[in-house]
């Protein structure tokens, strides 16, 4: 089935030391992040459901040098097209996840 999008998040302060629990699914928060739509065809994270099996879920972050100016509900690949030439690093976490 390939890659499925559960989050888009963007225009995270630089100052941000986390994000608290229960994040919601609005377009622009109160920090100034704004989240994109996934792959639900909704804003805001949506969890995992995997059919069966254990799964892979990979959470990118990547440090800019520049701030975009970036209206809500981006999809993934408009992200990271507008994203191009600006990325200074990136990290990556993935977990795993089964029913």
């Amino acid at each position: 089935m390939g890659t499925w999008v559960h989050w888009v998040m963007y225009n995270i302060p630089a100052g941000s030391d986390g994000l608290a629990e229960g994040v919601a699914p609005e377009g622009t928060l109160v920090d100034g992040s704004t989240q994109g739509r996934n792959d639900f065809r909704r804003t805001g994270y949506g969890g995992p459901c995997p059919p069966g099996g254990t799964h892979r879920y990979y959470f990118k972050l990547y440090a800019l040098d520049a701030d975009l100016e970036l209206e809500e509900g981006l999809t993934k690949p408009q992200l990271l097209d507008a994203m191009k030439g600006h990325v200074l690093a990136e990290a990556q976490l993935m977990g795993r996840y089964a029913p």
